[in-house]
């Protein structure tokens, strides 16, 4: 199996769940090429997914240093950071991300460390800068949706949830929220 064909199977048992061959795939591509960022960064989505935030951490901290200039790294990496409750850190790496790419999950991520912070109305600010300045970014909505849901707003929330699902038909979240 080549190197790419073994880095797509670690992601596909990863979205099947199989945790355990996921993380001994990431490693044989660590052997397989140590100076590539990917096995890192596959051993660092699946500690994830086990809620081992140091050791994901450490993981995407090995992949930065193969691939320094990466914005998806320093988005899960900040992710990582948010759960193990370093917000501070979380949103310099949120900030790298969209210095380097303007990485969406990245603002997505930066919202979600100003709720976290207590700041829910520069959230809110942010979020509907976001959807002025990218309209069809469908996730802004569905984010929108979420603050205006859990904030008791629910005639607000359909709104959001409704334009979402115009923008993306098959999305099975928003569907699931409208009862559809």
């Amino acid at each position: 199996m080549t190197f790419e064909e073994k880095h797509n199977k670690g992601y596909q048992l990863l979205h099947e769940k199989d945790l355990d061959h996921a993380l001994d795939t990431a490693r044989d591509l660590q052997k397989m090429n140590p100076d590539a960022a990917e096995g890192y960064t596959l051993e660092g989505e699946v500690m994830q997914k086990l809620h081992q935030w140091s050791s994901s951490i450490r993981s995407f901290d090995d992949a930065l240093e193969r691939d320094p200039e990466n914005a998806r790294l320093y988005n899960l990496r900040g992710y990582s950071h948010l759960n193990s409750d370093d917000p501070e850190k979380a949103k310099e790496d949120f900030d790298r991300a969209i210095l380097l790419e303007n990485l969406p999950g990245a603002h997505r991520n930066l919202v979600l460390y100003m709720l976290m912070t207590g700041d829910g109305q520069g959230a809110m600010g942010y979020l509907l800068d976001r959807i002025r300045s990218q309209p069809r970014d469908v996730e802004n909505w569905i984010l929108m949706g979420d603050l205006m849901s859990k904030g008791g707003h629910e005639e607000k929330a359909t709104s959001y949830y409704e334009q979402a699902l115009k923008m993306d038909p098959d999305n099975e979240y928003v569907k699931d929220l409208l009862g559809r």
